[in-house]
């Protein structure tokens, strides 16, 4: 997926429940801080945004999104990519991230507002999935220099560990294993 293809999706979710602010949440959250050409194959191969919103207390805007331009709907026939209407509880995320995310413009006429995960938020919440598919999106950026090695493992200490100690252990692991390995 690329940013063009992205805004698209962004302009339609915003579009289909009346709300500007709009969160990617998953793996194409790394167009808020990187063009697609500078990105590994591995971080932009998803055909699919998991888009969220701010105010979303029952899921019903994500499910709307989800019914509208979701897979299978006719906007992914049309398209060829698609949303996925997620909850922000989705992810697991570092304490702070909402102060740290980033936005760029879709376009002056655009009814979003679209809001990213800070590039390191992005890689912790990848790190707690810990799907093989995660860690080698986490990884390809980190053999680019994409993410700051040190900022990374200060963002997992930060983690609330009482629900998640095992996925937080496991990450950490990871990540020292990545660095002996050269990533």
């Amino acid at each position: 997926m690329n940013r063009q293809q992205l805004a698209h999706i962004l302009r339609a979710a915003s579009r289909v429940v009346g709300d500007p602010d709009v969160l990617v949440l998953g793996s194409q959250s790394i167009l808020g801080s990187y063009d697609e050409d500078e990105l590994p194959p591995a971080s932009t191969m998803s055909m699919e945004a998991d888009i969220a919103f701010l105010d979303d207390p029952d899921r019903g805007k994500a499910d709307l999104v989800e019914g509208a331009i979701g897979e299978l709907s006719t906007f992914h026939s049309e398209n060829g990519y698609y949303a996925e209407g997620v909850d922000v509880s989705t992810a697991i995320l570092p304490i702070g991230w909402r102060d740290r995310v980033t936005t760029w413009s879709v376009s002056s006429s655009a009814p979003a507002t679209p809001w990213f995960l800070e590039k390191h938020d992005l890689a912790v919440a990848k790190l707690m999935a810990g799907r093989p598919k995660d860690l080698e999106f986490v990884g390809s950026l980190l053999d680019l220099t994409m993410l700051n090695r040190s900022l990374l493992g200060e963002r997992l200490a930060d983690m609330e560990p009482s629900a998640h100690s095992v996925a937080i252990e496991r990450a950490r692991r990871w990540v020292d294993g990545a660095q002996t390995q050269g990533r």
